[in-house]
């Protein structure tokens, strides 16, 4: 099969074109053909006249590649490498939402054909590629797997918003069912990631190690909000204490925050579900989920103290927020935890408008119902919040942040520690960081 791709003579299916799809398909059309496929027709629409949504790999990367882009399936037909790159989300108590992956299995499995390869790289835990997907795809297409064609999985690695990890330069975990379909694999993806890739011993191996990277993520940022907490009683600057511990060698430079997004928030409640079946329940893990997912109305509560501290009136006061994706410099909207911080604001009669010119808008409306302000439209406000840390945001102007505030009072916080806490503290700003 590896050398059908490379010749042309087989083609390359890409399921979902989100950030993660996307880059793939990019990266795979240098070396081969690629069908991308999307349930979102208007995503595809996008795609077609050129425009990057995920702004991953940009506009021109898109107008020039030799990927073919389609909401139609009947074009995975005709492939017989399949990557299926769908998001894998929580319900809301938690759980593993499987729907994505499942529908994808369907979709896959009715175009499979015989000889076919099918690598999962939605983030899963260890189990669901051949516990669920396998059965659906022998079911859909009515082959047999092992026999009429193999599975595999190779975890997704990337890193939105990050113009230095990129898809080629991260090492690719890959697996398959068998040592040919491992080789097969590895040496497709070899095509395109130039960090070279690592062999796992099994798929439940490549599926548990996905998911435990952001697990231990987690729990490291969970670790570092928990000491802000507790400076923050003492009255001492979190930052500050980092940057001397930092100073060790040894020191794990993590840094506290609100932690969102469509992987580090979501991927160990996989884990400790699984865990939960097998009758173990987690105690760190769970109690990282907890303190990370609490961020956000900690983070609007001392907002409110700082309001009380400047003499404002706090029902009816204004807060401009800016920044509201899950992370800088990226128009995720997916699972961010400002929208908490909006929301506890809301419950104590606070109005909130929110600055954030790379925010995905349409997104953003659809899943919150929220619309953002140009940054000129902001005026007469009692407090900011600078949530998250986008390059834009970072060479404002002091004076400039002075004048949209209402009186003389200047309430200002920091969510990441973006400004110079000293220079705005000798302004006359109020200042709060975690």
């Amino acid at each position: 099969m590896y050398d059908s791709i490379v010749s042309k003579e087989q083609k390359i299916s890409i399921i979902g074109l989100g950030y993660v799809g996307m880059p793939l398909a990019i990266a795979f059309a240098k070396k081969a053909d690629v069908i991308g496929f999307d349930i979102s027709k208007e995503k595809v629409a996008q795609y077609l006249n050129g425009i990057d949504v995920t702004k991953e790999v940009g506009n021109a990367a898109i107008k020039e590649t030799t990927a073919f882009f389609t909401g139609e399936e009947e074009y995975i037909k005709g492939c017989k490498f399949h990557i299926v790159a769908v998001p894998t989300p929580i319900n809301a108590d938690k759980t593993p939402n499987l729907a994505p992956v499942i529908s994808a299995s369907k979709t896959v499995g009715r175009n499979l054909t015989s000889g076919s390869i099918v690598v999962f790289e939605s983030t899963v835990f260890p189990g669901v590629t051949e516990d669920i997907c396998v059965p659906i795809l022998e079911e859909e297409s009515g082959l047999k797997c092992g026999v009429d064609f193999k599975v595999g999985y190779s975890p997704e690695r990337i890193n939105p918003g990050d113009k230095v990890h990129r898809l080629e330069t991260i090492v690719k975990v890959v697996s398959g069912m068998d040592a040919e379909s491992l080789e097969t694999i590895a040496k497709v993806y070899e095509l395109v990631i130039d960090a070279g890739v690592h062999r796992a011993e099994s798929i439940k191996v490549a599926e548990a190690a996905k998911v435990i990277e952001n697990s231990q993520r987690d729990i490291n940022i969970a670790f570092m909000n928990e000491l802000s907490i507790i400076f923050n009683k003492m009255g001492i600057d979190t930052k500050s204490v980092l940057e001397a511990a930092g100073t060790k060698w040894n020191f794990l430079k993590f840094t506290p925050g609100l932690v969102g997004g469509h992987c580090i928030g979501v991927d160990p409640y996989y884990l400790t579900y699984k865990a939960e079946q097998l009758g173990y329940h987690s105690q760190i893990i769970l109690t990282g989920r907890k303190i990370n997912d609490d961020m956000g109305k900690y983070v609007a509560e001392n907002t409110v103290k700082i309001l009380i501290k400047a003499d404002k009136q706090i029902k009816g006061s204004t807060v401009a927020i800016f920044g509201i994706t899950f992370k800088e410099n990226c128009p995720d909207v997916r699972n961010t935890k400002v929208v908490d911080i909006i929301k506890e604001l809301a419950e104590y009669g606070i109005n909130v408008v929110v600055v954030d010119p790379v925010a995905d808008q349409e997104d953003l409306l659809q899943e919150y119902g929220i619309q953002t302000v140009y940054q000129d439209e902001v005026r007469n406000v009692d407090a900011l919040i600078f949530a998250v840390a986008h390059t834009e945001f970072r060479n404002l102007d002091i004076n400039m942040l002075k004048s949209l505030y209402n009186g003389d009072k200047y309430p200002f916080i920091d969510v990441k520690g973006m400004f110079d806490k000293q220079h705005f503290m000798a302004d006359g700003f109020l200042y709060w960081r975690l």
